[in-house]
């Protein structure tokens, strides 16, 4: 027979106690969370780590009591300054929520009501929760949209989310959150689709509102580098189960459990540079190219001036070679590829593909183009046809291929599955599939041509780290094999600096910086660059395993020297 689990009396200073929590599923009893116990104390900030599917966020969601239908508490408590969460009635857990916990959601688009204005969705709570006059709600919402770094608050308040990038929506829901200064924040993956700039950003405004009110946090990341930056205690999970708990920088620095150093060893690192890459004729020439879009309409016969995405920008990349385009947000990064492979039109410019004119060509001359270049998208699952089943998917591309028929085709189309790891699940359909083997399923999709030039948008922003390292590994033999050139669009600095030969940096729609790959991580010449690249949090191989951890937020030292791991976690490029 099971023991029955003894639980502990708090301490003083604890804010949060989770005792031997167990989550299962109600159809078959399996555990999703298993035997969990942790400790918060008021004012801390403690991370959760470990991949998707560990239960990070389940656990979460049962401290605010919101557990998805088919998931159910099965033993444990949950006590927040001695009350036990589990045992307290919805009506309870209700007035819980915002006001003694808050939450911070992965991504603001779908946290906050597109069919509400930001003013609406930030008083809600402070009218559910107090007895505030309408004044005075608005006149707390500004103070709060002005701390977060909002520069009209009076227009953000009349606004509507879709009217702002990514990271000025989650200041909005930062903002929101904390205007009922909760006694604990849970941030679920707050920055996983923002620019490094924009994540430093948004994290150390959480940070300082959390001092500021005495709020603990519990931050939820799959990124060891905000691990790194930002906290001061760390638990790490795998399949529900906690493996280890301790100071991050003996979690990071020295590892006990096997599945912590998988993590840690899983962090990209900058490799030795190939020698004759980037040499002879170019395979993509690009001269002056820009992209207008035209102002949005604001009346009858009203319209905005057109916005310049990209300004006259010249850029060459050689077969074989890597080129990474970094920057922030908005930056022109994507617009710059997707212009090249002529999937949005040009203002004006030049595109030459092996010496010839493409941006001007038509019919059988654009075809050929066309045929010979490829695109790898950010978010796999909504690029792949859910209806379709995978070995159709990567398929499908051969039907412009008329010289590839039966037994060509399906030879073919065996070696492609085969290469990225697939073979066996050719008959599977994308939403039985995991994250990293969708993200496989688009790279064999975009390589069963074999093209000549691949522009990869984000291809491992929205993966954990060991699957980041499996992917990023299997494009780098992928292209060794097949010699194609690549333009790697991306803000996750660790991955650019393992997989790049050269780096181009783009800020405003205009190129500002670009180099080698060496040249511009270990001697930055620009504002810009310096700044993207103090802002990616570094972990440090070669730390003192023995220092003691301050009680700052920042734990780690950030520098740059050559040969050390960058960390960056996933989202989206501009």
């Amino acid at each position: 027979m099971t023991p029955t689990p003894e639980f502990t009396p708090p301490p003083q200073d604890e804010l949060l106690s989770v005792q031997h929590l167990r989550l299962e599923t109600e159809a078959t009893g399996q555990a999703v969370v298993e035997d969990l116990s942790f400790q918060l104390r008021r004012g801390e900030f403690l991370a959760v780590v470990g991949e998707s599917g560990s239960g990070k966020t389940m656990a979460a969601r049962a401290i605010l009591g919101l557990l998805p239908t088919g998931i159910r508490r099965a033993g444990g408590r949950m006590l927040l300054d001695g009350e036990d969460l589990g045992e307290a009635p919805s009506e309870r857990l209700r007035t819980l929520r915002g006001a003694s916990i808050g939450m911070v959601f992965q991504e603001p688009m779908v946290s906050l009501n597109p069919a509400h204005r930001v003013g609406e969705q930030m008083a809600e709570g402070l009218r559910l929760h107090t007895q505030l006059s309408a004044a005075e709600i608005r006149a707390r919402c500004i103070e709060m949209l002005r701390r977060v770094q909002i520069r009209d608050p009076e227009h953000c308040l009349r606004a509507y989310p879709h009217e702002f990038s990514g990271g000025m929506r989650q200041r909005i829901m930062l903002a929101s959150v904390m205007l009922l200064r909760p006694r604990l924040l849970i941030a679920d993956e707050p920055t996983t689709a923002l620019d490094t700039l924009t994540q430093r950003e948004v994290l150390d405004l959480m940070v300082e509102l959390a001092r500021e009110e005495g709020t603990a946090v519990l931050l939820i990341t799959h990124n060891l580098g905000l691990v790194a930056r930002y906290a001061q205690r760390a638990i790490v999970l795998q399949r529900g189960r906690l493996v280890e708990t301790g100071e991050v920088r003996q979690i990071l620095y020295a590892p006990a459990d096997p599945y912590t150093r998988q993590l840690v060893d899983a962090l990209p690192r900058r490799g030795p540079a190939e020698p004759g890459r980037g040499a002879g004729q170019p395979l993509i020439q690009v001269r002056g190219l820009s992209v207008v879009y035209p102002g949005t309409r604001t009346g009858l016969f009203k319209r905005q001036p057109p916005h310049q995405a990209l300004a006259p920008t010249d850029l060459d990349i050689h077969a074989g070679e890597t080129v990474a385009v970094v920057g922030g947000s908005g930056s022109g990064k994507t617009t710059l590829g997707r212009a090249i492979l002529r999937l949005v039109p040009a203002a004006g410019g030049q595109i030459l593909f092996r010496g010839e004119e493409v941006l001007g060509a038509r019919g059988a001359a654009l075809h050929r183009f066309r045929l010979a270049c490829q695109l790898v998208f950010q978010d796999p699952y909504s690029s792949l046809d859910p209806r379709m089943r995978v070995g159709d998917i990567v398929a499908e591309p051969l039907r412009h291929l008329p010289e590839l028929q039966g037994d060509a085709l399906r030879r073919r189309l065996g070696e492609t599955l085969d290469e990225v790891g697939l073979a066996q699940l050719a008959r599977r359909f994308p939403h039985e599939l995991s994250g990293g083997q969708r993200q496989r399923v688009a790279i064999a999709r975009a390589l069963v041509r074999r093209p000549a030039f691949v522009v990869a948008d984000e291809p491992v922003s929205a993966l954990d780290m060991t699957i980041q390292a499996q992917v990023l590994s299997l494009f780098q033999d992928l292209q060794k094999h097949h010699g194609f050139a690549c333009m790697f669009v991306s803000h996750d600095l660790a991955a650019v600096e393992q997989i790049a030969d050269r780096v181009v940096v783009m800020a405003a729609g205009r190129i500002v910086e670009q180099g080698t790959r060496d040249r511009i991580f270990d001697h930055p010449q620009h504002e810009y660059t310096r700044a993207l690249l103090q802002a990616a949090p570094v972990l440090d191989a070669c730390a003192p395993q023995a220092t003691p951890v301050p009680a700052a937020a920042s734990v780690i030292p950030i520098e740059r020297p050559r040969d050390r791991a960058l960390v960056q976690g996933a989202s989206r490029g501009g």
